[in-house]
């Protein structure tokens, strides 16, 4: 297994090409590209030719410093809002684009979040919300496969809904039926559910676990915190990953708290990268 982490608190910290070399200084081989996740960026502002252009741009620099960008993460926002057909076609449209920027950075897989068109702490309209789900993803899933990309479904941390869970999530995959569809194992969403990372990954099983968001948490929301900082059981998640042969990126969805002034950051860093290379094995 190699090891990878998001780019979020390197690039807040750092700035995008300095946070990019300080990823692949600290041994991390792959890169999680989150930067489809916002898309009231100039980035979707851009025509289509343009924003090819820019996308192979940052995917020369990446490569430059030896890094891989094994995932993507498409676009969400906060508060959500897939309530209408209107709401849920822009959003289908943003994410064929983010499928198709996927693919210009080099890049075979992108996570997506499930729709939630009632709302995030809504558990009512279960069976509508499944069956939206299943036709919007399964139709992603055919762009998905225009573009060589995978589209990895993620569990989630709202307990009422019908997709959170990962054996939820797995079933959904399951239905769609696309070989171009997969699931994201998000350790941190997992353990607001009460579920175990390690049980989790046997769950899911090598077929369907093509990546994963790691971070822990007190079980009680999801704050990606950095791993033996929470309730998560690491050396289980360890077992569990080699049980399944496991062959992807052991890939982070954590960092050092901005708050940590920069002259103590890179200590901190370093040891975070040494604690993912464990969890992969090394």
């Amino acid at each position: 297994m190699r090891i990878g982490t998001a780019d979020g608190s390197y690039l807040s910290r750092y700035g995008f090409e300095n946070g990019i070399r300080r990823i692949a200084e600290l041994g991390y081989e792959g890169l999680d590209y989150q930067r489809f996740c916002d898309t009231e960026t100039p980035l979707f502002q851009k025509d289509t030719a343009d924003f090819e252009k820019e996308l192979v741009r940052q995917r020369k620099f990446i490569e430059a410093t030896g890094l891989t960008i094994n995932q993507t993460h498409g676009p969400w926002r906060w508060p959500i809002n897939d309530s209408t057909p209107e709401d849920r076609t822009e959003r289908f449209e943003k994410m064929s684009r983010s499928i198709l920027g996927t693919a210009v950075l080099g890049c075979d897989k992108m996570v997506i979040h499930p729709i939630m068109p009632f709302g995030g702490d809504e558990g009512i309209h279960t069976q509508e919300m499944w069956e939206m789900n299943v036709e919007f993803h399964g139709r992603l899933c055919e762009v998905g496969r225009q573009h060589g990309v995978t589209v990895c479904l993620e569990n989630m941390p709202f307990r009422c809904q019908c997709t959170s869970t990962p054996e939820a999530i797995l079933r959904l995959a399951k239905q769609i039926d696309s070989p171009f569809c997969k699931v994201c194992l998000d350790t941190g969403h997992s353990l607001v559910m009460g579920v175990q990372p390690a049980v989790a990954v046997r769950q899911i099983g090598r077929e369907f676990l093509a990546c994963l968001h790691v971070h822990d948490n007190n079980g009680e929301g999801d704050f990606h915190w950095i791993p033996f900082t929470g309730k998560g059981d690491w050396t289980a998640f360890r077992d569990a990953l080699r049980e399944i042969g496991y062959e992807g990126v052991v890939s982070l969805e954590t960092g050092i708290p901005a708050e940590i002034p920069n002259e103590l950051a890179p200590l901190q860093e370093q040891s975070l990268a040494q604690m993912t290379r464990w969890i992969a094995g090394e």
